[in-house]
């Protein structure tokens, strides 16, 4: 497999740097790590991204998250490995990317699921964790992105 192109976001002076620096932003706003990974990999996998399904399962395990959690995350809702918390985000993360699929992009149980679990901080944080991933997934999948071992140094 080869890419169609360089990545847009190291290509376009300073569009790398504007995405990292946001990404930042959403690290320290009170949801914690694996959190946002979780998400990361499950918006990777709905939208077929195989270098963020990589890179973000890598730094899961670097986390410390179990082969069970990481390899069942596409069937998170059959399996007993993720908490109310969890479930919450990914759900959120889930319904704000398939935003296409019904009437109510975000259906409010979906919202005050994760309200429950996340202040308001915290939820911008998530809405905004879950539009970079999308972004950073569209930008591969458009450009057709190979993954490999080279994302390592990124995890």
């Amino acid at each position: 497999m080869q890419s169609r192109i360089k990545t847009p976001a190291l290509t376009l002076p300073g569009a790398r740097d504007a995405l990292l620096t946001l990404a930042r932003c959403t690290e320290s706003c009170g949801v914690p790590r694996t959190v946002l990974e979780l998400v990361n990999v499950r918006v990777g996998q709905i939208n077929g991204c195989s270098v963020c399904v990589d890179m973000h399962s890598r730094a899961l395990k670097k986390l410390g998250e179990s082969d069970a959690r990481i390899f069942s995350l596409a069937a998170w809702r059959e399996t007993p490995y993720y908490t109310d918390a969890e479930r919450a985000a990914l759900a959120l993360a889930e319904a704000a990317t398939r935003l296409g699929d019904r009437a109510d992009a975000v259906p409010d149980e979906v919202w005050e699921a994760a309200a429950r679990h996340f202040n308001a901080a915290a939820l911008g944080a998530l809405v905004m964790s879950i539009a970079l991933a999308n972004l950073w997934n569209r930008l591969n999948a458009a450009t057709r992105q190979v993954s490999g071992d080279w994302v390592a140094q990124y995890t």
